[in-house]
């Protein structure tokens, strides 16, 4: 008796969990068929091109600043092309490595190095080296992006040509994230499909109403529109900038910003080790939860069971069909094995199906459960922090931040 019942409730759950997964498969292959993509600029065509001011913030990037530079000397842009790193307090080569990156490629792209030596208290680290490049840009158009990022010849029309077309005051992108570390393959993927949940791309394009987020890693303005927002020293004290950049904008401004796929033309290398990882996710999703500790508490419980909950219920119901379909009862046990195996496959391969947009390793896909578990636990962690006001670090500066409520 105790076999059958927990066989049909397994089953029950089982049935549930593949409803889940297939209406997000679903909703990936509906957003999939309209997600708008930095590549869609490359069909068009311009008489005038703005000259862009490319301006990144560089820490002792001495391993990573050289390859930037190396993509963006070749870059195929009509227009002008302008390229300010801000050496931020570096301590390291990174000069020295941009200094020969550059007479390697024999570009005679104008390029500035900025040695900033300073940081007001009341400054982020990375915000006040933006503010120092944005003050020596010369351009129209305003490119902020991160040392660890490279791009692809086309990155820079294709985006000018979108955020020109489509009235834009700000263009962000969300890049594809080369994998390194295993656990870069494993839970960088999970918690950006958290992120993503929160800010759906057909939500933040919306035409009303729309849910207001940039990436930081790559975001485009006009000089016009970057002033207006009263520039890097409107979002000093925000613990994300891009998020902060994309609420004024959309709620304050009124004006539209667009998010787009980077479609294999940007690419970022985001953590060096797993505590880098874990403590710049928690902060992420802070932000993104809005400082509210209930609703990381809510993500992350949910986090726990479509991740490794459907997968532990899927394998109990295969478990005890089995047991039962060895019993004798072959209604029983074929539907015990029948449920939990289509659980199995809904969750499978509709993660396959993600990670083959987003471009991560299938073998990924087997370590979802424990993914979604290290990401729960950031989630709760951030929620436990919030509630114990206990201080985030970020850019130099430690951030006490206040609870909020729904």
């Amino acid at each position: 008796m105790v076999l059958v019942v927990s066989v049909w409730i397994l089953c029950a759950f089982s049935l549930a969990g593949t409803a889940y997964w297939c209406v997000v498969f679903w909703r990936v292959e509906r957003d999939g068929r309209n997600r708008p993509a930095l590549s869609e600029g490359l069909s068009i065509q311009r008489a005038q091109w703005p000259r862009v001011s490319i301006i990144i913030p560089a820490h002792n990037e001495e391993s990573h600043a050289p390859d930037l530079l190396r993509s963006l000397d070749a870059q195929i842009y009509p227009g002008e092309i302008e390229v300010i790193f801000v050496l931020d307090r570096c301590t390291d080569g990174t000069r020295s490595a941009i200094e020969r990156a550059r007479g390697a490629s024999g570009s005679s792209r104008q390029l500035h190095l900025i040695d900033n030596a300073s940081c007001p208290d009341d400054w982020a680290g990375k915000c006040n080296a933006a503010r120092v490049g944005s003050d020596r840009a010369s351009g129209e158009l305003l490119l902020f992006t991160d040392a660890d990022t490279t791009f692809e010849a086309d990155l820079v029309r294709s985006s000018v040509a979108l955020f020109l077309d489509r009235g834009l005051s700000l263009l962000s992108a969300l890049p594809e994230v080369s994998v390194r570390q295993a656990f870069e393959a494993a839970v960088q993927p999970v918690a950006a499909i958290q992120l993503m949940k929160l800010y759906p791309i057909a939500r933040v394009n919306a035409e009303t109403n729309p849910r207001a987020f940039a990436n930081g890693q790559f975001m485009l303005f006009s000089r016009e529109s970057y002033n207006a927002l009263g520039g890097h020293a409107a979002v000093k004290n925000d613990l994300l900038e891009d998020l902060a950049f994309a609420r004024r904008m959309v709620h304050v401004l009124k004006r539209r910003a667009g998010l787009f796929v980077a479609d294999g033309l940007l690419h970022v290398r985001m953590y060096e080790s797993f505590s880098q990882f874990r403590e710049g996710w928690r902060r992420i999703l802070i932000e993104a939860c809005h400082r509210n500790p209930s609703r990381m508490s809510r993500y992350a419980a949910e986090c726990t069971v479509i991740g490794p909950g459907v997968s532990a219920i899927a394998a109990l119901a295969l478990a005890t069909g089995a047991a039962a379909l060895a019993g004798g009862d072959a209604p029983l046990g074929w539907s015990g094995i029948a449920s939990g195996a289509l659980a199995l496959v809904a969750q499978g391969g509709t993660l396959a199906r993600i990670y083959r947009i987003i471009g991560v390793p299938m073998i990924a896909v087997l370590a979802h459960p424990y993914a979604s578990l290290i990401v729960a636990s950031i989630l709760r962690q951030g929620a436990r922090d919030l509630r114990a006001r206990r201080p985030v670090r970020w850019g130099g500066r430690q951030y006490v931040l206040e609870p909020q409520t729904d």
